[in-house]
């Protein structure tokens, strides 16, 4: 499964699961339309976030820039 199937214009809908073991791609949602991801963070001090974006960056090779959804599960990712 590549993550860059899903971005669509641009932007990517994401459904975060934090303190997971290792951070990695669950599969699609299709009920909130959004790739399920595991997070091998704690949701404190933006610790969560930034594990997703790194892994983000790693698997697509793009920018990745948290637009929506800092505080919650469900987030809105722009890639550039």
């Amino acid at each position: 499964m590549k993550i860059s199937d899903y971005i669509k214009s641009g932007t990517l809908s994401v459904h975060a699961k934090p303190n997971a073991s290792k951070t990695e791609v669950l599969g699609w949602d299709e009920s909130k339309k959004s790739l399920r991801i595991a997070v091998a963070a704690v949701p404190d001090k933006d610790r969560a976030n930034i594990e997703l974006l790194k892994f983000l960056k790693k698997e697509t090779g793009m920018k990745p820039e948290l637009v929506s959804g800092a505080k919650s599960r469900d987030k809105i990712i722009r890639f550039s």
